[in-house]
């Protein structure tokens, strides 16, 4: 026992070290946010980490039952029995240890990405950031700094928002008086004088587009501007071109609706 836990502390331990040292080389590298590859290589250092431990403890079981001489042969058939009572209980467990095989061996999301979770029996998604993945659970910090434990099998729906690039649409309500024409003009100069400041064009991969009239309402209209960002960084572009949007309109006479204020900015990861 005591040299189980001793292993089980080591490979606790070498398991905080792998995943250090790939936050590190990527913390000193240039780049702005992590690679896939990189966010793979740490998940599947932390479910390796968890099957380590948990391999070491049934090894000490059987070796324990072999220290005290008990019949390993003879517990086959009440064990079976047990196991069948067990599996009506614990097929929960079953199912999410299947469920996060499959999270980590198609890459659905890993440490460090921005996710939307859809959970069974649960009336609100589970949104943030991955902090933990292992066979069993998905631990998930949100931006009120909470963390949220999603067992694996429970997972309806998950929404990657930081996988390869992401995107943010802004959509601005104008009065109907507004000229349209001039308001695509202004939204294209916002655009391109976003894509040529060095701050701001890190964060793009390519200069935002206006899309035109979105819809059309009795006292307003909604015009679309789209931007392509870096894998999690639509939602700091989306405040970025909002707070020159409104300005820019406001700077022409055009009064700008209240709701771009609290407007929301429909954030998406898609795969290129």
């Amino acid at each position: 026992m005591l040299g189980a836990v001793i292993i089980a502390r080591f490979v606790t331990w070498m398991g905080g070290r792998v995943t250090r040292r790939i936050d590190n080389r990527y913390q000193q590298s240039d780049d702005l946010v992590r690679s896939e590859a990189t966010k793979h290589r740490h998940s599947v250092a932390q479910v390796v980490t968890w099957i380590g431990i948990a391999f070491v403890y049934i090894i000490a079981t059987l070796k324990i039952f072999d220290y005290l001489s008990l019949p390993i042969g003879s517990l086959v058939a009440p064990a079976t029995v047990l196991g069948a009572a067990l599996g009506f209980g614990a097929q929960r467990v079953v199912q999410d240890i299947l469920a996060g095989f499959f999270i980590i061996t198609e890459r659905q999301y890993g440490f460090g990405d921005t996710v939307q979770i859809s959970v069974t029996g649960s009336s609100e998604d589970a949104v943030g950031t991955v902090e933990d993945v292992t066979l069993r659970v998905t631990q998930v910090r949100s931006a009120a700094g909470e963390v949220i434990t999603v067992p694996n099998g429970q997972i309806n729906k998950a929404i990657n928002l930081s996988k390869d690039w992401a995107r943010a649409v802004i959509d601005v309500p104008i009065p109907v008086t507004a000229d349209i024409t001039a308001v695509n003009e202004i939204l294209r100069d916002v655009g391109v004088a976003a894509y040529n400041e060095p701050r701001v064009r890190e964060l793009l991969l390519d200069e935002p587009t206006v899309m035109g009239v979105e819809s059309l309402e009795v006292d307003q209209v909604s015009m679309r501007i789209v931007a392509r960002t870096l894998p999690g960084k639509q939602f700091q572009v989306g405040r970025l071109l909002r707070a020159r949007i409104a300005g820019a309109l406001r700077a022409k006479g055009i009064t700008v609706s209240p709701q771009l204020d609290t407007a929301s900015v429909v954030e998406r990861s898609e795969e290129p």
